[in-house]
Order: C-alpha cells, then sequence, then structure tokens
C-alpha cells in the first residue's frame, strides 16, 4: 500500500484504488500535477483502510479488484458517506453501468479512456460535492459559513479560524472518527511532522467553547478524534 504525502493547501485528497501499475502510475501523476493530494490502494482491503484513516473527498474505484469486487465496496461505504466514487473500469457494456450506478456510484468512465476526460470528470465531481449549505446547524450550534460566524444557544461567540475549522469539519461529519494527521492538515494546510501539541490545544480550547451546547469532541485512543453529542 502506497500513501503518497504530496501535499497542497485547500486542495482536495483523491483515493485510488487501482491494481493495474501502468494505470496507477498515469493517474497518480496526473492528480498531483492537477494540485491533489493522492492516495493509492491497491485492493479493496487497502482502500477501505485509507478511506477510514484518511476520509478522501472522491474515490476512483476499479471494479475487478484481486481481493473482491468494487461494486461492493461502494455500497459498503454509502451505508455512511456521500464520498463522490468514480467507477473507472473495464466493464464497459451498458449493463455494467448501471449496475455501478445503482451501487452507489457518482459516475462511471469505461477503460481505456482520454486522461483529460477523467480529470474533467473529477473536477465536476468535486465541484458538485462543495456545494455546501451556507450555514450548519447542529443542536443549538449554528455556522454561518460564508463569514465563519457561529452561534450558540442564539449568542454569538468568537472562534479563531483554525478553531472555526475545525468545528466545520466535525459538525459536518458527526459521529465520524478523524485522525490527528488528517485534522492537522485540514486545518494548517501541511503535514504534522509528529508534534500534535498545537492541535491538542485547539480542540481543548474548542470543547470548552461548545460545551454550552452540550456538544464534546472525544479522543477515541488510537484513532482520533469524534464529534458527538453530549
Amino acid at each position: 500500500m502506497k500513501n503518497n504525502s504530496q501535499f497542497q493547501q485547500n486542495r482536495a485528497t483523491i483515493l485510488l484504488v487501482e491494481d493495474n501499475p501502468n494505470i496507477m502510475d498515469v493517474n497518480r501523476e496526473t492528480l498531483l500535477l492537477e494540485g491533489y493530494r493522492v492516495l493509492e490502494a491497491e485492493t479493496i482491503s487497502e482502500g477501505r483502510t485509507l478511506f477510514e484513516k484518511e476520509a478522501p473527498d472522491l474515490i476512483i474505484l476499479d471494479i475487478l479488484l484481486p481481493d473482491g469486487n468494487g461494486l461492493q465496496l461502494c455500497e459498503e461505504l454509502r451505508g455512511d458517506s456521500n464520498v463522490p466514487i468514480l467507477f473507472v473500469t473495464a466493464l464497459g457494456h451498458d449493463k455494467d453501468i448501471i449496475a455501478g450506478l445503482q451501487a452507489g456510484g457518482d459516475d462511471y468512465l469505461p477503460k481505456p479512456y482520454d486522461i483529460d476526460v477523467l480529470v474533467t470528470r473529477v473536477k465536476a465531481l468535486l465541484r458538485r460535492a462543495s456545494n455546501v449549505p451556507d450555514t450548519i446547524t447542529k443542536g443549538s450550534i449554528l455556522l454561518k459559513i460564508p463569514s465563519s460566524e457561529v452561534f450558540i444557544n442564539g449568542e454569538a461567540i468568537r472562534l479563531p479560524q483554525n478553531e472555526f475549522s475545525l468545528l466545520r469539519i466535525f459538525m459536518q461529519n458527526e459521529d465520524k472518527i478523524f485522525t490527528e494527521e488528517y485534522l492537522y492538515e485540514k486545518v494548517w494546510g501541511q503535514p504534522m511532522t509528529g508534534d500534535n501539541q498545537a492541535l491538542t490545544v485547539v480542540i481543548s480550547r474548542l470543547r470548552k467553547k461548545i460545551a454550552p451546547a452540550l456538544y464534546d469532541i472525544e479522543k477515541v485512543r488510537g484513532k482520533g478524534y469524534v464529534f458527538l453529542k453530549g
């Protein structure tokens, strides 16, 4: 299993699940040149592990994989995630495309394909997925995204940008566990280099501020942090 460490601030993370090394190489290098962060998995098992650890923004998924069928992985992920999934596979008949879409895929690209078409599909899916509402509400917490305002029990509270970014991630993904590495990269725009003190301090401050709303950010030993109703 490979995990490319190149990171571009404010760019999406894409998980490639593909067992053909030539296709993997071309897709990876093309997406890196476009500025995306790229994760690589050659099997369903590796793909599932990276998905749970890294919470990618989009998945490019083959169907015929060494340890199973990509359709089954798609159906599994759809149980608790709306992450965009683009099937890229040699199975190109109409019945295959229908099966992919019925399994929960957002798009379907038969092999062989033009690499520019792949990039265009990726951009379109990410653009569609980024159309989030201007406000997010959880209980008595209200986030106004364009103005970075936060209200708890109807009262405005001031949050530094890093706290606001963390709270937005958590409120958009209640009950989902995020690794420290993922949160750090999303908020500070660079990989965590082993010292998680900055993240720990910010989360501690944020926990105190959201306590009146009866929500909490709990640490799950060995896994990361999760946003929960108290």
